[in-house]
């Protein structure tokens, strides 16, 4: 087994942490952070693979898998999966995401074999009951349905889509209609073990824990020495976004706006000023497109711009729901607002003032065990190794006005912005709420 020693943690007590890592011989690699006053245990079994792996015929099957697990494995049925960890005061669940698959509980320390037992199957032994896909089948159109039925959500799938234009990255991650209708036991078993193999696997776990007994349990419960006889790729990116306007007519009483554009990838060097720049563009209260359109014109409810960071590439949006007759006004008040950054460089005072609210939402995230989970997990798969606090506060602190406009203008230009409307079918939309309406 290869092992890294504990890192030095960082300088405030409530942020000490005792960071591990281990490499099994099948190449399972176990990320921890042991916090000895906490008495909960957030574990997760991750695995390098979503949606961006897909083609048009298999859209969706990554997140058809994580659905199918949990309908039964060889030990264990879909009730005592369930119950597992319910039954002890535990919370067992899974998401998928572009570029991964996480698999997740959070429990007591008392209760960490139990997690890492039903978890292991769920990973390696499914059963995939013919006859639950496709009961399965109809529960995933449901949830489809109700993403479609909510426009301020799915909207985001149409700019992915014209961003990364025919492009995997571009697909929906529930998938569509039309291949989800497709898969078989054969096409899912195939997947699985194409991609469900330990060089694929990270185990990730925050909380009071000891680093070398969830070595001893994931060298007992995963087994496998399985490996893929496909070489680990990943589809090249596109560099040039697709670019224009998609306006569509829909049964809303609102108008959904979202635009965006090429961004960086999580190892980029803007990757910390775009973070800043996107926090006093768009995110809070304070930001400058929250209190310009809503707070000073009135014409949205809802505004934030955000960044998709992804291993070898990203994204950068801009979201307002607003009413139809607001559609043009909102869209150049958001432009207004990029080309002011590009022109005019932030005062110290409001950079000063951004920087303490990422660190300070930073910080705030570290007291809950299963974002730190997230993070050690994220963290392994896109750098393979523990990004400290002090790296990533020092990162924050090194941003400077010259930078902020620098990246500004590279990523707010508007001939490379692809934007999606969703219009009121009816012509007109109820009264956009008042600025001052309670949140």
């Amino acid at each position: 087994m290869q092992k890294s020693s504990p890192s030095n943690g960082l300088s405030r007590p409530s942020l000490l942490t005792n960071y591990k890592k281990t490499i099994l011989p099948n190449g399972i690699r176990i990320v921890t952070e042991e916090i000895p006053y906490v008495r909960s245990v957030s574990v997760g079994v991750w695995i390098d693979v979503g949606s961006r792996y897909e083609n048009e015929k298999n859209n969706g099957i990554t997140h058809f898998i994580e659905h199918m697990v949990f309908k039964g494995t060889e030990r264990f049925s879909n009730q005592q999966i369930a119950r597992s960890l319910e039954s002890v005061g535990g919370y067992l669940n899974a998401f998928t995401t572009k570029e991964h698959t996480c698999f997740y509980a959070r429990i007591l320390d008392e209760h960490l074999k139990t997690a890492i037992d039903v978890i292991s199957d769920l990973v390696q032994r499914p059963i995939l009951n013919t006859k639950e896909i496709e009961k399965e089948k109809l529960v995933v159109l449901e949830e489809l349905k109700n993403i479609e039925d909510n426009p301020d959500d799915i909207i985001h799938d149409y700019l992915d889509k014209n961003i990364f234009y025919k492009h995997p990255i571009g697909f929906p991650i529930i998938g569509r209609a039309e291949s989800i209708r497709q898969y078989s036991r054969y096409s899912l078993l195939d997947y699985i073990h194409k991609y469900f193999v330990p060089k694929r696997l990270v185990i990730a776990a925050a909380g009071n824990l000891k680093h070398e007994k969830l070595v001893m349990l994931i060298d007992k419960y995963f087994k496998s020495n399985g490996k893929s006889k496909h070489p680990f790729e990943r589809s090249q990116v596109p560099h040039r976004v697709h670019a224009g306007k998609e306006v569509m007519e829909k049964p809303i009483n609102q108008a959904h706006i979202c635009m965006g554009t090429l961004g960086y990838g999580v190892k980029s060097q803007m990757r910390y000023p775009l973070l800043v720049l996107n926090t006093l563009l768009g995110e809070g209260m304070s930001s400058r497109l929250f209190q310009n359109i809503r707070e000073r014109y009135g014409f949205a409810y809802s505004i934030y711009s955000f960044t998709n960071l992804l291993s070898d590439t990203g994204s950068f949006g801009i979201y307002v729901g607003t009413d139809n007759n607001h559609i043009e006004r909102s869209i150049d008040l958001i432009y207004t607002e990029l080309e002011r950054l590009k022109s005019k460089s932030v005062s110290r005072a409001e950079l000063k003032r951004t920087k303490e609210q990422i660190k300070g939402n930073m910080m705030l995230v570290l007291e809950n065990m299963s974002n730190r989970m997230l993070r050690l997990g994220s963290g392994e798969l896109y750098y393979g190794k523990n990004i400290t606090f002090d790296e990533v506060l020092r990162s924050i602190d090194a941003v400077n006005q010259e930078v902020i406009m620098e990246a500004a203008n590279k990523i707010f230009r508007i001939e490379k912005f692809s934007t999606v409307i969703f219009k009121s079918k009816n012509g007109h939309a109820q009264q956009s709420p008042s600025p001052n309406r309670v949140l």
